[in-house]
């Protein structure tokens, strides 16, 4: 796969920040009440990420080990100030939506984690795609959550009244416990994905070499007839 496009696709599914790696978990669980603002939560933070990605990439042969981590701070929150800013004159409704969790981008461990695990050690065009791929995959995260946490609790999407004032919204859905329980159902769906397709994948990367196999064959039928079990045990799980 291209590099850049295997950053996005890594940050978006393999590497998602939210779902898979769990970081960033403090404004997911904050401001994720509507899909408007976890919408708007995850395009702040791909900006800041994505910028301070390629100048941290830029700078990596320039800042000293010993003063890297603050050097990191500083840059972030030289982006997160000029977001904010901009945030307050251009979007009033949702700065005031976010509020603090603006401000608090300069240390989200997706920032400083990304700088020092890649963005550090790249090239600036990729630390730039692993911006992209991340901050996407951060976005598209907190947008569904507030998005089916409004739905539930609101019954509104992205401010539109989806279901009538006849049928009652549960209204957990939009406090602190709605976080959790929206988390967990997508992370459970996620999860049986990815044991389902392991499962396969351990089957179907079989080659029909039975004298690699750990498991001593007498004869090939004996062979043939173990590998089914193995299909069907795969299956079944």
């Amino acid at each position: 796969m291209n590099p850049y496009l295997e950053r996005i696709y890594n940050g978006i599914v393999k590497e998602n920040p939210c779902l898979v790696l769990m970081l960033g978990m403090c404004p997911t669980l904050a401001v994720t009440t509507s899909a408007i603002n976890g919408l708007g939560m995850g395009v702040s933070t791909m900006i800041v990420l994505i910028f301070s990605n390629i100048i941290i990439s830029a700078m990596r042969n320039i800042i000293p080990d010993q003063v890297r981590l603050p050097a990191y701070i500083v840059i972030t929150a030289s982006l997160v100030t000029v977001v904010d800013l901009l945030m307050q004159a251009y979007t009033p409704g949702l700065y005031d939506s976010l509020g603090i969790y603006i401000p608090l981008i300069v240390v989200n461990c997706i920032i400083l984690g990304r700088a020092e695990a890649y963005a550090n050690r790249h090239t600036p065009d990729l630390a730039a795609f692993d911006g992209i791929g991340m901050g996407l995959g951060f976005t598209i995260a907190l947008t569904v959550i507030g998005l089916l946490r409004e739905f539930f609790g609101a019954g509104t999407a992205f401010n539109i009244t989806v279901i009538p004032d006849s049928i009652p919204p549960v209204a957990i859905f939009v406090k602190a416990p709605g976080a959790f329980l929206v988390i967990a159902f997508i992370i459970a769906i996620m999860n049986a994905v990815h044991i389902h397709t392991e499962a396969n994948k351990k089957v179907e990367g079989c080659d029909g070499c039975c004298a690699t196999c750990q498991i001593s064959h007498s004869s090939p039928a004996a062979a043939d007839s173990t590998c089914k079990d193995k299909k069907e045990e795969a299956t079944k799980a």
